[in-house]
């Protein structure tokens, strides 16, 4: 078989499927119309359907014709809370909620690769899981249907494995690697209080601003003093709020910001250097310092071995220049870290840049768009992977 040829024949209705769910973006854990449209896709597949019930996540099962291994393909679905600023037919008909980060297309090349695989079942030996998932955008969807024990045997699968589109690679291109593949995602806050009071007379105050400022130069020279070139993070201080008025100096001032590490080593520094420099900067200066940490999604972690398995897949189906190693690990994060705390698998980055150079925005971008021609090569390789993964011993 041909699964680039065949997901090439069916790509015109899942360009719909997919304009459909973009036009209509929806956010968090419950994404009513998404999933709607998602199981009507589905109807004619004979798949086994498995709902969460703490969200409107769904796994499309296709059991084989004989016994074998299981894997799951994940695709994200909800959207951002942005508007659209794209002269598109499809564009976003929802204020303020926009898919600019691709999930509308990963939804709809898995809907694809459950057609093309329904259509060779009998050929398979094992299982293949189509996790259709909610809330990646911050809301821990993948936790949720793990916690809620969605994937505990006999449901377990053996390997996992994603696409995530980037229109800033060249359209049809995969990229990926071992290890680290995406940072983890933590935000935190610092709450000072020192002594308000009248502008005219700092002498009788505590004031905390010049102390935020001080701590914000801190924690830059922790990021470049402290932390190994080979294991980074990324600490961004992103407000500071103090004040009311130019002639009073405030009691409160509060900094927040993120923090993005490559390793739980390299995490657990920066946590503890975020709250010895906010703890000991503000004693110094006679005011409290009180630090929150909150943690977001873990480092996504590739397994080496399936991200050699599957780009031999994707040089095999599309040809050797078809895969360019990455070189450096993405700042960005993801919650199909949880998925592969568990089990191996990998996620792979498919190339949609748009055919002009000019309209290629990145993922968050308020005028995000793909080539939607891609999205035939990710079918395929959703395809490929599962099929090879699961014929393995054949």
């Amino acid at each position: 078989m041909n699964t680039l040829l065949e997901a090439k024949a069916i790509l015109p209705r899942i360009v719909e499927l997919r304009r459909r769910i973009h036009a209509h973006p929806e956010l968090g854990n419950h994404l009513p119309v998404t999933t709607a449209s998602v199981l009507a896709e589905l109807a004619d597949l004979g798949l086994e359907i498995r709902k969460s019930k703490k969200s409107t996540s769904i796994v499309a099962t296709l059991h084989g014709a004989g016994p074998g291994p299981r894997i799951l393909l994940r695709g994200d679905m909800d959207a951002l809370p942005m508007p659209e600023n794209n002269d598109l037919s499809f564009a976003s008909r929802q204020e303020n909620k926009m898919h600019a980060c691709g999930h509308d297309a990963h939804t709809a090349m898995l809907a694809g690769a459950a057609r093309l695989l329904s259509q060779h079942r009998h050929s398979l030996n094992g299982t293949v899981d189509f996790f259709f998932q909610t809330g990646e955008e911050g809301y821990f969807g993948a936790k949720v249907v793990l916690d809620e024990g969605l994937f505990e045997t006999p449901e377990s699968p053996d390997a996992v494995f994603a696409i995530h589109i980037t229109p800033l690679l060249d359209s049809g291109k995969f990229t990926s690697k071992p290890g680290p593949l995406l940072a983890a995602a933590d935000s935190w806050e610092i709450h000072l209080k020192g002594k308000g009071g009248h502008a005219s007379m700092p002498h009788d105050c505590v004031d905390p601003i010049p102390v935020a400022c001080e701590i914000v130069q801190a924690l830059q020279h922790l990021v470049v003093s402290r932390i190994k070139l080979s294991d980074p993070i990324v600490l961004t201080t992103t407000t500071i709020q103090a004040g009311t008025t130019t002639n009073v100096i405030p009691e409160v001032a509060t900094l927040t910001g993120t923090l993005r590490s490559t390793s739980a080593k390299s995490r657990k520094k920066a946590h503890d250097g975020i709250h010895r420099i906010a703890t000991q900067i503000a004693l110094a200066h006679e005011i409290t310092a009180e630090v929150n940490i909150t943690l977001g999604y873990p480092v996504t972690v590739n397994d080496t071995e399936f991200v050699d398995f599957a780009q031999q897949t994707v040089k095999q189906t599309f040809g050797e220049q078809a895969y360019i190693p990455m070189r450096s690990t993405m700042m960005g994060a993801e919650d199909f870290s949880y998925l592969l705390e568990r089990w191996p698998g990998a996620m792979f980055f498919l190339g949609v840049k748009p055919d002009g150079p000019s309209l290629a925005a990145p993922c968050h971008s308020n005028r995000m768009v793909l080539n939607e021609d891609a999205m035939a090569e990710g079918i395929a390789l959703h395809a490929q992977i599962a099929i090879d993964y699961l014929n393995q011993g054949d």
